[in-house]
């Protein structure tokens, strides 16, 4: 759907009169610096094709072997490889000549300071494989994981189970699914393997994949049904052991492996997680409901849960729960529930920070991942039955971190003295790094022995075309409110600059600093000479649940007073041009991008990702209309004037912004209608505006090219509206 540039930007500029914009007054030097913005562009879009990506890593429990995989690097003009993954030497090599020479993935082995490389191969395998679900075996002599390694054409979604040794080399097919299989773990014996499985069907259920074509008799046909399945870990026929009418989000076995604790709803998935119960389930038995937050009473009533975990002896579960905006996007207080059942204890009230993460220790200590601030903080809490728990911090970065299978895991060995996680900042890019954490007699962290330190080094040779990021916080309300700034690019403090607002998706979830992906994001933005504003407002993480609960019917008023209260406070540090502001944003950050040019003038151009224009008609065309009933304490037909407060429709006679506008057809989340509605409406007012839809995408986008071309056209519509705080490439 690209539009030939010159007319593009032609008619862009004639509208942009319209808007009080004022054109540049040579033809000559227009076509100059679109010139100079194409090569910038160009320069940056590669600079992020430049960084091989870490998508897992897993410690054996042993602690001596840890397993990564990582994106391939494309082969430079004339077959030669990079000098970041000849690093790697021949065991790389291996794997790339196993895929066909074709970008992939690589998946290898290492000591666990990171010596001793060596890769995993598939026999016959594809020209390009994925790897995914990195588990070791409770012993440390096998890894299981997932793979695309073998299919046949036209069909790479389907994965299936691969086991390889700790010394690396050619790995073993277990299974032959028809299915889509993903969270694979051992069971505690070691003898099994289990997983989630969709039956028949490959396709990815989660809020931001893509929908399937509304056709048909709807919610009738079509439903899926997600559980966990099991198998030997010698291989065998998988078999379903959770029933079909309860779909299963995540789960975690007992210790002694007899039963199940899972987060589950009626079918369909994509809607009911967020009025999920907890199940637990003998093997061979029914579910029981052993927590409800619909009835439960306190401050767990009518939120979401997620990561139920047991306790070593069996005796409780432990569970993140708080106002959550997405499946995944977690954060929250932690809960204790007895095994049994019962009521829930929020062991962690009053807390400034948002556990994201955790794991058992002990019976009386937890590791847990939490958001703090715009940062990472790992820690460790010591319980006290049903009083507040004590925090006992171990370490925090300044970035956000992951392992692989949740947002801010890491992976721990079973002793927990040794632990493994991917990070990268707004500075570095990824790597594995791991951490030793000092332990008591039990085996319960108590400390941690030095900094964490990366233990590879594939992207060395990059470096970042923006400038440097500092953390800034600000009190608005008598809120605390934290965000990143990001300077542009060969920044001169004797200039002024053009700065962008980026707010992030959710509500629920927090910008942390990490290198920027192959798509639409706000660190390319500094690179063409803006500062970059990455704001964390009330109803995100990092600051505690009550900050996270401020946005209830207050969506795009309280959170829109944080934001533009943080511009006034960079703008009385930095130099920066008031009257040359920008907004985007995608999802919840695209909702903020069409309304908040309806409550003030202050941006002069925006970029809309995934927005959200009128909530009244959007419950009726998402696919997820569960999660706005805890936000906007009742339906929109229960409580229509709550949803059209927050609608930009509604004020749209106000809007005087040059949007960009990009959405996906099938997206789910935040429908395509939505988009147009906004986009029909600035038509109608004479305001500057395009719509971009892109074919098969979801919410989230997955071919490279429109995620590539996202970013090319919010790069352009900047640089129109906006210009650039410089021009050429550093």
């Amino acid at each position: 759907m690209k539009s030939h540039r010159s007319v593009a930007l032609a008619g862009a500029a004639l509208l942009a009169l319209s808007a009080g914009i004022i054109p540049h007054p040579s033809l000559a030097a227009t076509a100059a610096a679109q010139a100079g913005s194409d090569s910038r562009i160009a320069q940056i879009m590669q600079r992020l094709r430049d960084v091989q990506r870490f998508d897992a890593v897993a410690m054996a429990p042993n602690g001596t072997t840890v397993a990564w995989t990582f994106s391939e690097k494309p082969k430079e003009k004339g077959g030669s490889t990079t000098a970041s993954s000849a690093k790697h030497g021949a065991d790389a090599k291996t794997a790339r000549e196993a895929n066909g020479g074709k970008p992939g993935q690589i998946l290898q082995l290492a000591n666990a300071d990171g010596t001793h490389v060596r890769a995993v191969t598939i026999a016959d395998a594809a020209k390009s494989c994925s790897y995914d679900d990195l588990a070791w075996a409770p012993d440390s002599r096998t890894l299981a994981f997932l793979s695309n390694c073998n299919h046949g054409k036209k069909s790479d979604e389907q994965l299936d189970i691969y086991e390889v040794g700790v010394q690396g080399g050619v790995a073993r097919r277990v299974t032959h699914l028809k299915g889509f299989v993903h969270e694979l773990t051992w069971t505690p014996s070691g003898s099994e393997l289990s997983f989630l499985f969709v039956k028949g069907d490959t396709h990815p259920i989660s809020a931001v994949s893509a929908t399937k074509p509304r056709i048909g008799v709807i919610g009738e046909t079509g439903i899926e049904r997600q559980g966990v399945a099991m198998l030997p870990a010698s291989g065998g026929e998988a078999r379903q052991i959770t029933p079909a009418s309860v779909f299963v989000y995540e789960y975690d076995w007992s210790p002694k492996g007899d039963q199940l604790a899972y987060v589950g709803a009626p079918p369909p998935g994509r809607d009911n997680w967020w009025t999920a119960k907890l199940y637990t389930q003998a093997l061979g038995g029914q579910p029981k409901v052993t927590l409800d937050p619909s009835s439960v009473k306190g401050s767990l009533h009518g939120l979401q849960i997620a990561l139920p975990r047991w306790s070593p002896d069996g005796s409780q579960i432990a569970l993140i729960g708080g106002l959550m905006s997405d499946q995944g996007s977690t954060g929250g207080d932690i809960y204790l529930v007895s095994a049994r059942g019962g009521e829930a204890v929020n062991v962690t009230p009053g807390i400034d920070i948002s556990p994201s993460w955790l794991t058992w220790t002990g019976n009386q200590t937890l590791l847990v991942s939490a958001i703090a601030a715009g940062a990472t903080r790992l820690s460790a809490f010591a319980l006290h039955g049903s009083a507040p728990a004590t925090e006992h911090p171990l370490f925090t970065v300044d970035s956000g971190i992951a392992d692989g299978t949740f947002e801010s895991a890491v992976s721990l060995s079973s002793g927990h003295g040794a632990l493994a996680f991917i990070e990268s900042t707004f500075d570095s890019p990824p790597e594995v790094y791991t951490a030793v954490l000092k332990t008591s007699a039990g085996g319960e962290p108590v400390g941690v022995t030095g900094s964490p330190r990366a233990i590879t080094h594939i992207n060395d040779a990059v470096r970042p075309m923006w400038g440097k990021a500092v953390a800034v916080r600000w009190s608005n309300e008598g809120f605390q409110v934290q965000g990143w700034l990001l300077f542009p690019s060969r920044f001169d403090p004797l200039k002024r600059y053009p700065m962008i607002v980026y707010v992030h998706g959710g509500p629920s979830s927090a910008t942390r600093p990490g290198w920027p992906r192959d798509g639409y994001g706000p660190v390319p933005l500094a690179a063409m000479g803006y500062f970059v504003l990455m704001p964390n407002p009330r109803g995100s993480y990092g600051e505690g649940e009550r900050f996270t609960q401020a946005v209830r019917l207050n969506m795009g008023y309280g959170d829109l007073r944080d934001i533009l209260a943080g511009v006034d406070r960079v703008e009385k540090s930095y130099p920066i041009d008031d009257n040359r502001l920008g907004l985007t944003g995608w999802s919840y950050g695209g909702f903020m991008s069409m309304f908040a040019p309806t409550q003030t003038h202050r941006f002069k151009a925006a970029v809309v990702g995934a927005g959200l224009s009128d909530w009244k008609s959007y419950y009726g065309e998402n696919s997820i209309d569960e999660w706005m009933i805890p936000f906007f304490g009742a339906s929109v037909y229960q409580s229509p004037q709550a949803y059209a407060r927050s609608s930009a429709i509604d004020f749209i006679d106000k809007d005087r912004t040059p949007s960009l506008i990009v959405v996906g057809e099938y997206d789910g989340e935040c429908p395509a209608p939505q988009s147009f509605e906004y986009w029909h409406a600035l038509r109608a007012m004479g305001v500057a505006t395009q719509l971009v839809v892109y074919a098969g995408e979801g919410h989230a986008f997955h071919v490279p090219k429109d995620t590539r071309d996202v970013m090319e056209r919010a790069l352009h519509w900047f640089a129109q509206h906006l210009g650039t705080g410089q021009e050429g490439a550093s």
